[in-house]
């Protein structure tokens, strides 16, 4: 597998949070002519290993928040940091049963 060049960064912490931010558009809501919405829920996830912070987010539901602290963060901790080829591999056999096209996507 691919590392990243450099020493090894174990994973120390792994923290999910969910934001739910009310959307500006007319009347409160937004609109894409098949549905209709009035909030947006943004996923925040930073990796510290090694001194440094990763960042990263997606959208969707509150369940993917939970989904990532319960059941890919723990699995995360402690593993290099600098071998995202191996971390992808090993969270795809983790969420293989709980969904992959689903919230693991």
């Amino acid at each position: 597998m691919a590392r990243v060049p450099g020493p090894d960064r174990p994973i120390d912490a792994v923290d999910v949070h969910a934001f739910t931010l009310p959307t500006d558009g007319p009347d409160g809501a937004e609109q894409d002519g098949t549905l209709e919405w009035d909030s947006t829920t943004m996923i925040l996830v930073r990796v510290h290993a090694g001194g440094r912070t990763g960042l990263g987010y997606t959208y969707g539901d509150i369940s993917v928040a939970a989904f990532l602290s319960g059941t890919v963060a723990p699995l995360l901790r402690g593993r290099s940091a600098v071998a995202p080829p191996a971390l992808r591999e090993l969270t795809g056999r983790r969420i293989r049963n709980a969904g992959r096209p689903g919230v693991g996507a």
